[in-house]
């Protein structure tokens, strides 16, 4: 499996080997084939209000965005499985780490898994899906213990 994180932000004070790890234990859990691929960006506020706007139609940005390949994902043999795209906000991260009382690397690490479960057809658009994901984002979260 191989996972390329990206930041479009200059300096990048996080460690991008930290997502690169649990995006690759997620990947594990789903079952991902090993082809599969899968690309993050850290990107700042500006930029995700911007995407958040073109593609969703909502104004100011969100904490994640997910954007599953072109259907039908396969590639001919021996060609990767590109999974598609998540993109992280940082910036909205911490603050939303505050509000709720936790880590940032707490509230990075499952957005990245959120984002990562959407590409695997998880959603939250009915209370019985969001109880379902959010039940798959604790049982991953719960099992990642990363190299020290």
């Amino acid at each position: 499996m191989l996972v390329r994180v990206t930041s479009h932000r200059d300096p990048e004070p996080l460690a991008l080997e930290a997502f690169e790890s649990l995006a690759l234990h997620v990947l594990a859990m789903e079952s991902a084939p090993e082809e599969a691929e899968l690309s993050i960006a850290l990107v700042g506020e500006d930029e995700m209000a911007r995407l958040n706007e073109q593609y969703r139609g909502i104004a100011g940005p969100t904490d994640v965005l997910s954007f599953g390949c072109d259907d039908p994902c396969l590639a001919t043999e021996g060609e990767p499985i590109v999974l598609g795209d998540v993109i992280i906000a940082p910036d909205v991260a911490e603050r939303q780490a505050a509000e709720a009382g936790v880590t940032v690397e707490a509230e990075l690490n499952l957005l990245l898994v959120h984002g990562i479960l959407h590409l695997f057809g998880y959603d939250h658009e009915t209370d019985d899906d969001a109880a379902v994901m959010q039940e798959r984002e604790r049982v991953v979260l719960d099992a990642y213990a990363p190299e020290p």
